[in-house]
């Protein structure tokens, strides 16, 4: 506050400093004068009636001419005679003018000739005044708005940018505030509060952090309970197998079971996996080795995790694609685990070779992906609203995507007579 003190002191002392002036320009003299105007020309009309001529100090004084009744000229001590001077002149003029009377009649007039030049001497005064108090009130008002600028519009047009950086998410940049700004606690406190959120962002980046740490240990441990009981459930439909019709009976509901434990096992280590992966990718840990390996390998990797035998696949070319092997056997496990899980039907895999790809085609004949939901069932999380009863995490087409955007290919995902997946592998 101590700046707009010294502002209104300043602004009260340029106005004063105006009115000494226009006091001084216009001051008491055009009152004097007037005064001075009737005075003499009482003087003059008084020195006709004693001595019929007015003394010469009289005349000497100012410019004045006295007329008879008939308005004749009697005396003129005008130095410029070149205008003939009447009552109608002298009222036409607005001169000064008074009337000679002797015994209560008119016998003559006296007009004050010089009084134009008063008169262009106190325009010329008020001209000036006039423009005295025009240059001081644009100076005021010029000054008034530098200080509202430099006080009021910057600091706030400072804190606009501040919040705009702010609602970026960009708090490492302090707000700059200056010594005279009116709103400096003001200003002070927004830049608290970019510390305290810049604080708090920290603080929940670090326990996001280790929240994922925990739960890709968590994903991590899990997979050898998940391991043994697949290898458990493996090991004991191979003894009931082999022992068939000898001492251990073997019954068609033990059989069912042993298969659902593997399938069970086969579910929740899918899960694991996606989980694993996905919060890999979020603490930037999530690699991919890619190498040369012969086109032949995706039938092998199609074999491994196609346990319905629903997959038809077509001749693949014999090309060498450039991939990671255990990653991409993850992305097509994802993609026909979905197709299982949803479409239930036939599922054709095809290959094109498309510039410097690979293209493989994973057809189903399920009921597709609304047209609206298309583009979002790769997004992490997501899961389709027609299929809110299944099982799921919303994890497998986002980890597949995240795996061929590592690899360097692509995965899209489009209706054609129920969903086609399509996968691009670069070739070596």
């Amino acid at each position: 506050m101590k700046g707009y003190y010294r502002f209104m002191a300043l602004l009260v002392l340029l106005l004063a400093v105006g009115l000494f002036a226009v006091w001084k320009i216009t001051g008491t003299d055009d009152f004097s004068q007037n005064n001075k105007d009737v005075l003499l020309l009482n003087e003059v009309a008084h020195e006709m009636v004693l001595y019929d001529m007015p003394s010469e100090n009289t005349a000497s004084q100012r410019e004045y001419v006295i007329l008879d009744r008939n308005g004749n000229v009697i005396y003129d001590n005008r130095s410029d005679h070149s205008e003939a001077i009447t009552i109608e002149t002298a009222i036409k003029h607005r001169y000064p003018y008074t009337y000679i009377t002797e015994n209560n009649q008119i016998t003559g007039i006296v007009v004050l000739t010089d009084s134009k030049k008063q008169f262009e001497c106190l325009r010329t005064n008020i001209i000036a005044v006039y423009c005295v108090c025009g240059f001081l009130l644009i100076g005021a008002a010029g000054a008034f708005g530098a200080y509202i600028r430099k006080t009021i519009i910057l600091p706030f047009a400072k804190m606009r940018d501040f919040a705009s950086y702010v609602a970026a998410g960009d708090l490492d940049r302090p707000l700059e505030m200056d010594k005279g700004n009116l709103f400096g606690a003001f200003s002070e406190s927004f830049d608290i509060m970019r510390e305290e959120l810049k604080a708090s962002r920290a603080r929940e980046l670090s326990l996001q952090k280790k929240e994922r740490e925990l739960i890709a240990s968590l994903s991590h441990d899990l997979k050898t309970p998940v391991t043994g009981i697949q290898l458990t459930s493996e090991l004991m439909a191979a003894v009931f197998s082999q022992n068939e019709g000898q001492e251990i009976t073997v019954t068609e509901d033990m059989a069912v079971k042993m298969n659902n434990i593997c399938k069970r096992a086969d579910e929740i280590a899918v899960l694991v996996n996606d989980l694993l992966s996905s919060t890999l990718e979020d603490l930037g840990e999530f690699k991919v080795k890619c190498a040369d390996e012969n086109s032949a390998v995706i039938a092998e990797i199609v074999s491994k995790y196609d346990d319905r035998e629903l997959v038809r696949i077509s001749g693949i070319p014999q090309v060498i694609v450039h991939m990671d092997k255990l990653r991409l056997s993850q992305v097509i496990g994802n993609i026909l685990f979905n197709s299982y899980k949803y479409a239930g039907t036939p599922i054709d895999i095809s290959f094109h070779l498309e510039e410097s790809f690979l293209e493989v085609l994973i057809r189903d004949s399920g009921p597709g992906v609304p047209e609206d939901e298309i583009e979002l069932i790769t997004n992490k999380f997501y899961r389709g609203r027609e299929h809110g009863d299944k099982e799921g995490s919303g994890l497998g087409l986002y980890i597949a995507r995240i795996l061929m955007d590592k690899m360097g290919g692509e995965l899209s995902v489009r209706n054609e007579n129920g969903l086609c997946v399509t996968l691009l592998i670069p070739l070596s």
